[in-house]
């Protein structure tokens, strides 16, 4: 019995990942593919390729969608980096900033956005090890900011502001600014720290340091 559950956990193992990959991917591609509703009947490419086949019916290629939001986004990235695009941006913000409860979202999720997918901010670039919630307890963190501007002028020390995620659901969590003398920075990328988080802890990254001498404790034998 101990070994068919085995692998039954194995089995379990090998195709979780692998649905939940292909319902996710399907979710979004479906949700992509409804962008070319936006285009005028004629120029649909289900309608065009009716018209070139002769077909009774639009024919339905899945993934078009894809290629026409991305075509979108791309689009939008050049309009947006010259001048004219720049002008554009700063009234359509401006807006948003004057309607009271859209401006309140719309800040939250550009913040967001500028955080998780701008190259030159060092935000949820480093996973940190902190002693929380007490002494002797560890938690994984991500850093969020250095420049604390008045929160480090009022403590009269070097700290760092992190974010402490929750699991299994990694999008919540607590804000703590922590001293840069009481944090580690851990070797692990962000995405390995994330599956250990969303998993419990049980997909653990692997680690080979090449000094394990320095470190407090020897490393157990691979």
């Amino acid at each position: 019995m101990k070994r068919i559950r085995r692998y039954l956990v194995t089995g379990i193992l090998v195709w979780a990942p692998l649905a939940v990959t292909f319902v996710l991917l399907k979710i979004a591609v479906g949700f992509m593919d409804r962008t070319l509703g936006w285009l005028p009947q004629k120029f649909q490419p289900g309608i065009l390729l009716q018209q070139l086949f002769g077909t009774e019916n639009p024919i339905h290629i899945p993934g078009l969608g894809v290629i026409l939001a991305l075509l979108v986004l791309l689009l939008t990235g050049v309009l947006a980096a010259n001048f004219v695009g720049r002008a554009f941006v700063g009234g359509w913000e401006s807006l948003m900033d004057r309607i009271p409860v859209v401006r309140a979202i719309y800040s939250a999720a550009k913040n967001f956005a500028e955080i998780v997918f701008s190259d030159s901010s060092q935000s949820f670039k480093k996973v940190l090890l902190i002693e929380y919630p007490r002494r002797g307890l560890y938690s994984l963190a991500f850093q969020t900011s250095s420049e604390l501007g008045e929160v480090q002028g009022r403590t009269g020390e070097d700290v760092v502001c992190c974010f402490v995620p929750t699991t299994p659901n990694p999008t919540s969590g607590l804000i703590l600014v922590v001293p840069t003398r009481d944090i580690t920075e851990l070797d692990m990328e962000v995405d390995e720290a994330l599956k250990m988080i969303i998993s419990l802890g049980v997909v653990v990254p692997t680690w080979k340091a090449a000094q394990t001498g320095e470190l407090p404790l020897k490393m157990p034998d691979e």
